[in-house]
């Protein structure tokens, strides 16, 4: 006869209500728990023994080091639950804020003109001297990420900067919660605007490109750090690296935003990331 198969192969005890449930759902039935990231994959008939999956276009650059039965992340209760854990179910008020304060800012510009030269990080006449950079408005340093340029091309740097700020806003929010998104937004764009007002001699840094570049980077660390060492990882590389490159390419369109910033706000998102990441590793 052959071997019964044991319970543990069965079901998996919910650690939130006690109830048995299925090993291949990610959430309880019962009382909503997240019991994984994602359901195990379950192994295909005459499919090839590889470890890797073969990847085309972008994603073939970036390896996937894909382990067959590696055990899934262990999950916490109570006190000691992983922070995805912790605000993976709850909505993103931090990116929500960011959202809503960027596209206000870019609706005021457009309705009212003479507010742009109020609130960015630039060249500007005072009285009947031209003045660069802060010049002791050191407001401008935040404002500046919120603001766009009026004319052509304008909307698009914004839809692509908003976007990406909200999209990578989102996912790093459910690892780590609004305070870290805030202050990665914040802390990455007044850097990256300091670094370029230092480098020039009349800077101009306008939009969020530096800030949604820490965002993306911060988020794809963990993946960046796993793909390196050839672990399993879960998120799209390929595609937040075709995102990043659009952000660092829109300088180049759009001279109102600084390269010199995106860089600046990219380097600071990654070692964010992987100092996130680290801690909860430690924590685990």
């Amino acid at each position: 006869m052959g071997a019964v198969s044991s319970g543990a192969d069965l079901f998996v005890v919910c650690k939130q209500c006690g109830a048995e449930v299925s090993p291949y759902i990610t959430e309880c039935p019962y009382c909503g728990n997240r019991l994984r990231r994602r359901a195990p994959k379950l192994p295909r008939v005459n499919a090839p023994q590889s470890s890797r999956t073969r990847r085309s276009g972008l994603g073939s650059l970036l390896p996937t080091g894909r382990r067959p039965g590696r055990p899934a992340p262990r999950m916490r209760a109570g006190r000691g639950r992983a922070s995805s854990d912790r605000w993976a179910a709850s909505r993103p008020h931090g990116t929500i804020a960011i959202v809503v304060a960027a596209c206000a800012g870019f609706i005021a510009v457009q309705a009212v003109p003479f507010m742009y030269e109020h609130m960015i990080l630039g060249p500007r006449i005072e009285g009947v001297q031209l003045v660069d950079g802060v010049h002791g408005e050191w407001w401008r340093l935040v404002t500046t990420q919120f603001v766009y340029f009026r004319g052509g091309g304008a909307g698009v740097y914004a839809f692509l900067a908003i976007g990406a700020a909200g999209l990578f806003g989102w996912l790093l929010e459910r690892r780590h919660g609004p305070a870290a998104v805030l202050a990665l937004y914040l802390g990455a764009g007044v850097a990256g605007a300091l670094v370029a007002s230092a480098s020039y001699t009349f800077p101009i840094v306008t939009g969020g490109n530096a800030a949604a570049l820490a965002l993306l980077m911060a988020w794809a660390a963990p993946d960046i750090r796993a793909a390196r060492a050839r672990r399993d990882y879960e998120g799209d590389l390929a595609g937040a690296m075709v995102i990043a490159a659009l952000l660092l390419a829109v300088p180049f369109a759009r001279p109102e935003a600084s390269w010199l910033g995106g860089v600046t706000g990219a380097a600071i998102g990654l070692l964010v990331g992987l100092g996130l990441s680290g801690i909860g590793d430690a924590r685990e």
